[in-house]
């Protein structure tokens, strides 16, 4: 549903924002004033620093589908899809029972539960990479766990991530990192540089515990990886006793068996969660027997992983209703064939207008850019003028279309051809009209 006045041609960039947010101000007082009465509590009036963007973010009451509701009562149809937690899309009736039932027979019982051990199953039992399973509670968790472990595993500490990689809060290596990140001696290799990262893994072999990486950046900009690139790894660390740990908490959506398993790869440790929680919290950390049963307690010096929530109800429930019931090998190939049409159609409408726009990804995750392609390192986006999304990213919002507002889109399993021709068709009506503004095709 569109809440969006007439789009009109403005002088400038920054006058076509400046109007873009009064519009959008304009058409949302009730969020406006939920955020505003928020930051009297919260920092800058959230606590997930994702959901912020300018002026103030949308408040959403409701989801069904693929589409979300807002406190001023406009409909949106949802492309971000809980930044790919939501996979499933909203209100799933078959995901919401399993939760129900467990709710009406008791949330917190503080012992081993009759789901638990049929979920991990399920996981090895498709995973490739997966012999063993650990569950926790997030994405962020299952990383730390994971490079925890090959630290303990191998007896040494350096561990190479890739430049501009996300694995979480305390693992963010964007713009030159956080200072929140955990204090490990981390050293960074360029993502698909393959002399590079041969040279740099031989040359910290010695005390080289794990190299972590995603097989698409997902925080970094739907970047894929290549296979050579993926090999490269593999060989390398197995050739100086370090752990390859795979990141596919956002991409193991993008193939029924994740992409370690349509790459013929096999990792140490792969870890994974999002959606794999059916909307509650979820992590888990998975690979070889030999690592994973360090954390068997029954055996003498076994390693020690608490959780008062790793094996909680919702979250089996949920996770196990919707791995096993609705993300059929047909559900996961359709989702990720309409991203990659969608992905196809995004760029034909910017290569048929000269912007210089490039939209990267692998099937139902994608990002778009404006910055002519091919975008296959991070570093290659620094310099682009993030206004040129903001812009999209609230035009596309007052016409009822939600994308994250870096670019980012996650589609939904609910997610249609309607949708998508009415997003590209949407998308195509902001470049028709700000076409001065964009950046062009040169050469």
């Amino acid at each position: 549903m569109s809440n969006a006045a007439p789009l009109r041609r403005n002088a400038d960039l920054g006058q076509a924002i400046s109007d873009a947010y009064a519009r959008y101000t304009a058409a949302n007082p009730k969020s406006h004033d939920r955020h505003r009465a928020a930051m009297d509590v919260l920092p800058g009036g959230n606590t997930r620093a994702v959901l912020y963007y300018p002026p103030f973010p949308l408040t959403f009451v409701a989801g069904e589908g693929c589409r979300v509701t807002d406190l001023d009562g406009h409909v949106h149809v949802d492309l971000i899809s809980e930044y790919s937690a939501a996979l499933y899309g909203h209100s799933n009736p078959v995901i919401a029972a399993a939760q129900k039932a467990i709710i009406d027979g008791g949330l917190s019982l503080g012992a081993p539960n009759m789901i638990e051990a049929e979920y991990a199953r399920a996981l090895v039992e498709r995973f490739p990479a997966f012999e063993r399973v650990r569950f926790c509670n997030s994405g962020t968790e299952a990383n730390i766990m994971a490079i925890a472990t090959a630290r303990a595993v191998t007896g040494r500490s350096t561990v190479i991530a890739m430049h501009e990689g996300y694995h979480g809060g305390v693992l963010t290596f964007a713009h030159g990192g956080s200072p929140l990140n955990l204090p490990y001696p981390f050293v960074f290799a360029d993502y698909n540089d393959l002399e590079g990262t041969r040279a740099l893994i031989r040359a910290h072999a010695a005390d080289l515990a794990a190299v972590i990486l995603e097989p698409m950046m997902g925080g970094g900009g739907c970047i894929p990886a290549t296979k050579a690139f993926l090999d490269l790894v593999r060989a390398e660390t197995e050739a100086c006793g370090a752990l390859m740990i795979l990141d596919e908490v956002m991409t193991s959506r993008l193939d029924f068996r994740g992409l370690h398993g349509r790459h013929g790869l096999t990792p140490d440790l792969v870890t994974m969660g999002k959606y794999l929680g059916g909307g509650a919290s979820f992590g888990c950390f998975g690979g070889r027997a030999d690592v994973l049963d360090r954390f068997d307690p029954s055996r003498p010096g076994a390693f020690s992983h608490g959780g008062t929530f790793n094996n909680n109800l919702l979250s089996m429930a949920g996770g196990m209703a919707g791995f096993t019931q609705v993300l059929t090998e047909a559900a996961s190939r359709s989702v990720n064939d309409r991203g990659d049409r969608l992905r196809s159609d995004l760029q034909a409408c910017f290569d048929r207008h000269g912007v210089a726009a490039t939209v990267t990804g692998v099937g139902s995750l994608m990002n778009i850019h404006f910055i002519a392609g091919p975008v296959d390192d991070p570093h290659v986006l620094d310099t682009v003028d993030p206004q040129y999304l903001a812009l999209l990213h609230v035009d596309l919002l007052l016409r009822g279309f939600y994308i994250a507002p870096r670019g980012m889109i996650a589609l939904s399993i609910p997610f249609g051809d309607a949708e998508a021709k009415a997003f590209v068709d949407a998308v195509d009506e902001i470049v028709t009209v700000n076409r001065p503004l964009l950046p062009t095709v040169t050469g």
